[in-house]
């Protein structure tokens, strides 16, 4: 499973993630959450959540990887990322990191920790800059 929170990070999360599936002979579940919201917000919310899951899907596809997707809203998105992960019997949970400055993780939580702490499956954080191989 690999849970994407926007389109950049999709983006940066094409190859690595595809260059794991390959080894593993893995199908990929892609997953986004957002915070339910109102009005525009959630619309907007909901666009980049399927902008983020389209990307993905396309770039996994194309490199003849089986995906799967999923688009969310919840409040607590750590908490939903484990649900689908322990109803789906997911072996590794892959996050594309955002690059986000310190303050905008702790206004949004850290989502990352949030798993890693409340989880037995492995955990696997891809950072923004990585550009090579897993």
């Amino acid at each position: 499973m690999i849970a994407v929170s926007s389109p950049w990070a999709a983006q940066k999360s094409v190859e690595p993630v595809a260059d794991l599936a390959r080894r593993l002979g893995a199908e990929v579940l892609v997953v986004h959450v957002s915070r339910p919201s109102g009005g525009q917000m959630r619309e907007q919310e909901q666009a980049d959540g399927e902008s983020s899951i389209s990307l993905l899907r396309q770039g996994l596809t194309d490199k003849g990887i089986a995906v799967q997707t999923l688009l969310m809203f919840s409040e607590d998105i750590a908490r939903a990322i484990l649900n689908v992960a322990a109803e789906r019997e997911v072996t590794l949970i892959v996050l594309g990191m955002t690059g986000k400055n310190i303050f905008a993780r702790l206004l949004a939580g850290n989502v990352p920790v949030e798993l890693i702490k409340n989880t037995k499956i492995p955990v696997l954080l891809i950072p923004p800059d990585w550009a090579g191989a897993i």
